[in-house]
């Protein structure tokens, strides 16, 4: 099980959020003048990476905000939470930060 450390509440366990997908995504500034294909292509197709991997996350049973998890999925490790609108932590190795 997953501890995941909310940006306002702190650590709470997995069971008290929920998952929003792949977080930084642009929204379609005029989703009615898309064609069919562009709009299917918009809600369904995601990246599924290996590895390092930004996420939504919603404190569901706690504060109720949305933020943003860098998981690794292939361990599953947490390596860093930040508000929404927040810049992604650099987690490159040469800087030596993990959250």
């Amino acid at each position: 099980m997953l501890n995941i450390d909310c940006p306002w509440c702190g650590k709470r366990h997995e069971t008290e959020f929920h998952y929003g997908g792949e977080a930084h995504i642009a929204r379609p500034d005029d989703p009615a003048s898309l064609s069919d294909a562009e709009w299917a292509d918009f809600l369904f197709m995601r990246r599924n990476i290996k590895g390092p991997f930004a996420e939504r996350w919603c404190h569901s049973n706690g504060c109720r905000r949305w933020f943003n998890v860098i998981r690794n999925t292939a361990s599953h490790e947490i390596l860093a939470t930040y508000k929404m609108g927040g810049t992604p932590p650099d987690l490159s190795p040469d800087k030596g930060t993990k959250a």
